[in-house]
């Protein structure tokens, strides 16, 4: 099958899979069905999935992020010993575990082709990441506390496995406790590596998105974190915008450091 192919294929599944949507009509331009793809799959309930659909769904998926262009850790140069910065999209990372800025429900973000990390890596992990994450929660019986972290298998992503937490939501000012949160998320996810035996851990710039942390106060604490807490876990600080690269730079500049 085409990746045309395929992805017709998959919408018609997910499409059959909801009466609401049946009758619609496949759209023939490629960014149309693209984005039609992606809504389907990001307001799907956590339901298992046949395997022919999976089949499927995970060639498209990974053909997908194999066009975007996967970056290897090993590829990367450390601004200082074990700690990496790196610019670009997070589900074309290949290393141990990358970092998914989750919500309290935890199961992934449900707006259609909304701009969240949660939203795309959940995309492009494919379906089988929100089931997981679904059955974690059933079994814990209660949201996901804030500063804690959960551990997922990565499926069509290039790293081997995704690290959920859920970082403070900032309502005006930054407080003590907000600040102390953050840093738990950082930990967290740094001590479930190390249970794991997960060599190396990308981490998304947390709650600085929708959740309205300051940029540069966060960086700080992640940063500082990091270099606290990482023991021999190599960290790649990963970051989406020019101000948050040129924020990372700063803090991680080190004169007495040849790479």
């Amino acid at each position: 099958m085409t990746q045309k192919e395929k992805r017709e294929f998959l919408i018609q599944k997910l499409m059959d899979e909801q009466p609401r949507y049946r009758d619609m009509q496949i759209p023939s331009g490629e960014a149309e069905q693209k984005t039609l793809l992606r809504s389907l799959m990001n307001v799907r309930p956590p339901l298992p999935a046949g395997e022919d659909f999976l089949a499927v769904q995970d060639a498209y998926l990974r053909e997908e992020t194999a066009r975007k262009g996967v970056t290897d850790i090993a590829d990367l140069a450390p601004m200082e010993p074990g700690i990496y910065l790196w610019q670009g999209d997070i589900t074309t990372l290949k290393c141990g575990a990358i970092v998914n800025a989750a919500n309290s429900g935890m199961t992934g973000c449900y707006v259609p082709c909304h701009g969240c990390i949660d939203n795309v890596i959940h995309t492009y992990a494919g379906v089988q990441l929100r089931l997981a994450c679904a059955e974690i929660m059933e079994t814990q019986g209660h949201e996901e506390p804030t500063g804690q972290a959960k551990l997922t298998p990565a499926y069509n992503l290039p790293c081997d496995y995704v690290l959920h937490t859920v970082g403070p939501i900032i309502y005006g000012s930054v407080t003590a406790k907000d600040r102390e949160l953050l840093a738990s998320c950082y930990r967290s996810c740094l001590e479930l590596a190390r249970q794991n035996g997960i060599a190396s851990v990308a981490f998304c710039c947390i709650s600085t998105g929708e959740f309205h942390f300051p940029n540069e106060e966060a960086a700080k604490i992640a940063v500082d974190t990091v270099r606290q807490y990482r023991g021999n876990t190599e960290v790649i600080f990963n970051v989406f915008k020019d101000v948050d690269n040129q924020i990372y730079r700063a803090l991680l500049g080190r004169a007495d450091y040849i790479g």
